[in-house]
């Protein structure tokens, strides 16, 4: 029986001193598990929608055990609480495995019965329909599936996130596994590009050494890629989700409303 990930919420370290400043781009924060853009505020209720959309990166297999989750969420950043839904991509004995997942702490993940290969486009949504309703959407617009479920959430929303994550496995931080590249574009917070800032930005540090390292926001700041390792990705030169210019063939026609059922 396959084990649960837990997707915990960021273990922040300080920002770097200014050391940092002569050998690259000083990021916001630092974490032993979240890499990428975090965006918060003090007011609860500051956040009741998120969406993004990535690519699922192709991961490198080895022989020890290795785990990356990308997702978009709600809180976490702050506090205890986080609203999540995204793709896990791991090698686990030697085997290279894909899925997509949706959780709500202090729950574990809840992996969702569809099928994720690498190089698929994703599409995710998070949004808050009453004060203690939300409504979790993750589509795969590569195999032409929409998954959504509506759930009980009362988290505070004073953070939003898009994230690259070495997961919790029994009960430790998992090793990251070597995931490339990744892009996250047409970021949206409460239906609006979030204006991304270098102070948003976070690394990942883990046994002394930065593994996963995000851009700088490019274009319209509403998009950016990250990077396994410690080498600075080059901001993405657009921010459209690649399969926003595709047009559907006649024999495609019939799943129109996949397309209509995801605002994007």
């Amino acid at each position: 029986m396959a084990q649960h990930r837990r997707h915990a919420g960021a273990i922040r370290r300080s920002a770097p001193s200014s050391a940092w400043l002569n050998r690259t781009i000083q990021p916001g924060w630092t974490s032993n598990n979240w890499s990428g853009y975090a965006i918060q505020r003090r007011k609860r209720g500051s956040f009741y929608s998120i969406s993004g959309c990535w690519t699922v990166p192709r991961i490198k297999p080895g022989k020890t055990n290795r785990y990356a989750s990308s997702w978009i969420g709600i809180d976490g950043y702050t506090n205890s609480a986080l609203i999540q839904t995204g793709t896990e991509q791991e090698v686990e004995n030697g085997k290279t495995v894909y899925y997509p997942w949706w959780e709500i702490l202090p729950n574990t993940e809840t992996r969702i019965a569809y099928p994720v290969s690498p190089l698929d486009n994703m599409y995710a949504k998070i949004t808050r329909l009453s004060k203690r309703k939300w409504m979790i959407v993750l589509a795969n617009k590569t195999k032409g599936w929409v998954f959504k479920t509506i759930q009980r959430y009362t988290g505070p929303g004073q953070s939003a996130e898009w994230i690259m994550e070495a997961p919790t496995n029994g009960g430790s931080i998992a090793i990251l596994a070597n995931y490339g590249t990744i892009t996250f574009r047409r970021c949206r917070v409460n239906g609006r590009p979030p204006g991304l800032r270098r102070t948003d930005r976070g690394i990942m540090v883990q046994n002394g050494r930065t593994v996963s390292t995000p851009s700088l926001p490019g274009k319209g700041r509403d998009n950016f890629t990250i990077a396994y390792g410690s080498r600075i990705p080059r901001p993405p030169k657009q921010g459209t989700c690649r399969f926003e210019r595709k047009r559907l063939s006649p024999s495609q026609a019939g799943k129109a409303s996949l397309h209509a059922e995801v605002e994007l």
